[in-house]
């Protein structure tokens, strides 16, 4: 019902910043909250921040005053502003898209974030 494409990723510099893409497509209209999660190497996904459909935001305090989390509706998009970061943000980063109503759950493939030291 929803695809999700992720794009922005790459390497960049401790203190250095990405902005990372979630453009949603198929039926859009359905998806109330999005979010941003990451998988480090050996470690379990958590979540990063996560958007309602009225702009109400939540992240996790590791990214606290770091990373900004927002949506165009009108391009069916969400963004993840990375300022600030460290290495350990390095992290293959996914794309969630949820609606309780109609009971979808979807995730993108993921895009990498490595940051050196």
């Amino acid at each position: 019902q929803v695809q999700l494409v992720e794009s922005g990723g790459g390497l960049v510099q401790a203190g250095g910043s990405l902005r990372l893409s979630c453009a949603v497509s198929g039926r859009a209209f359905i998806i109330t909250d999005m979010g941003w999660s990451r998988q480090a190497p050996g470690k379990q996904r958590e979540l990063v921040a996560e958007i309602t459909s009225s702009g109400t935001t939540n992240y996790a305090d590791s990214v606290k005053g770091r990373f900004t989390i927002s949506r165009d509706n009108a391009k069916n998009t969400a963004y993840l502003q990375m300022n600030s970061l460290k290495p350990e943000d390095t992290a293959v980063y996914y794309c969630n898209a949820r609606s309780v109503t109609f009971r979808v759950d979807s995730w993108g493939q993921g895009t990498q974030v490595t940051v050196s030291s």
